[in-house]
């Protein structure tokens, strides 16, 4: 049977031998030549294969849209990279503007502003948050206030030679901002004589035990400023505590705070900007009548605001509240600075970067707690004797 029948009969393909049928001995070999060697750069490049089910000119319409979104792609990324770097150039170029205003601001002025704005807006944030929701949690706030403060000043004092005892004003100090917030408003008088009373005493019989020739006016001073120590700055965070504990006080003590910072805000503003005479030189050369005078606008806006949105008086006793506030922040920093110059000190401290120490932003603050007290009883539509 001939090779094409078997084929045809069983459907197999005809083979020259079987499998593990070795070759015929007369084979040809093929030569080397036939088959060069192997050049895979000269393999063209695979085209992509067409999308199932489309024409060839569609699939060649794919390849033209895909190539194109390729394209585009690229594009936009370099976009947004030249994007980057440029917006990185201007920020760089702003924080080295900013870097040498901040400079030139620090050496006039010898406060870092940037420093200086991002501590005031903490405390304040902190501040504004216990008025606005619980007002006793301004407690502590004064409470920690007036013990820093007596520290402060303690310190200060004993550095230029006086006899202050810090543990026993310490005490003392305590003692007065508590029964400011929880006794009546005679207790806190009589209070605050004990306290005076409880320093002075201390300081004359610890210095009977020491005995160490110190002058009786040496002494009579020690005793004198130790007392002062308690009505400047306890007793004052006190009365900003019996005015929060009014109904309505809250208000009032944001009230009176807000204006004595829009004081101070504008003043440095305006006297950076336009400050060329000085307001008192021998007690604080930086100060101007320039910054008075922005100090002053600031105050009345900030008062005629307060008093027509918050504390729903007219706009002339906004008005009567902002001059009172500016006098007293006035009056009290001019006399920290008096007392800082007589001390021989810049600042209280430096606790607080771009301020000094904590008294230094209190000292226009305590002095206001008295004539917002007084305005309190004397306009505010709440007030009860």
């Amino acid at each position: 049977m001939s090779d094409e029948t078997r084929e045809a009969e069983d459907g197999e393909p005809v083979t020259h031998h079987e499998e593990g049928q070795e070759a015929p001995s007369d084979a040809v070999p093929l030569a080397d030549s036939a088959f060069p060697a192997f050049d895979a750069a000269a393999v063209p490049p695979r085209p992509p294969l067409p999308a199932v089910g489309l024409s060839p000119s569609d699939a060649g319409a794919q390849i033209a849209v895909e190539s194109l979104n390729t394209d585009e792609h690229n594009a936009i990324r370099e976009q947004w990279k030249l994007a980057k770097d440029e917006l990185g150039t201007h920020v760089s170029h702003a924080r080295d503007q900013l870097d040498q205003a901040n400079e030139r601001i620090k050496q006039r002025t010898g406060r870092d502003l940037i420093l200086a704005i991002v501590i005031g807006l903490a405390f304040g944030a902190a501040l504004l948050g216990s008025l606005l929701f619980i007002k006793a949690l301004f407690l502590p706030f004064a409470l920690a206030g007036a013990l820093l403060g007596i520290y402060e000043l303690s310190r200060a004092l004993r550095a230029s030679g006086r006899r202050i005892d810090v543990v026993p004003q310490l005490i003392a100090g305590a003692l007065l901002v508590f029964s400011a917030y929880f006794a009546e408003l005679w207790l806190c008088w009589i209070m605050l004589f004990i306290s005076v009373a409880f320093v002075i005493v201390w300081r004359l019989v610890a210095q009977m035990v020491v005995q160490d020739g110190r002058t009786y006016g040496d002494v009579l001073a020690d005793a004198v400023i130790g007392g002062f120590v308690q009505i400047y700055v306890p007793f004052l965070a006190g009365v900003a505590l019996i005015l929060l504990k009014q109904e309505g006080g809250e208000w009032w003590v944001l009230g009176f705070i807000a204006i004595a910072v829009a004081a101070d805000t504008g003043a440095y503003a305006a006297g950076l900007a336009f400050g060329r005479h000085p307001m008192a030189p021998k007690i604080s050369p930086k100060k101007t009548w320039e910054g008075f005078g922005g100090a002053v606008v600031a105050s009345l806006i900030v008062g005629a605001l307060l008093a027509i949105f918050l504390l729903e008086l007219p706009w002339w006793a906004g008005l009567i509240f902002g001059v009172s506030i500016l006098l007293s922040a006035t009056l009290g920093d001019l006399g920290e600075s008096m007392l800082k110059r007589d001390l021989g000190i810049k600042d209280m401290s430096s606790w607080l970067p771009g301020h000094g120490g904590l008294l230094d932003r209190l000292d226009s603050i305590l002095p206001s707690t008295i004539p917002a007290l007084c305005l309190y009883f004397l306009l505010s539509p709440w007030a009860t004797l």
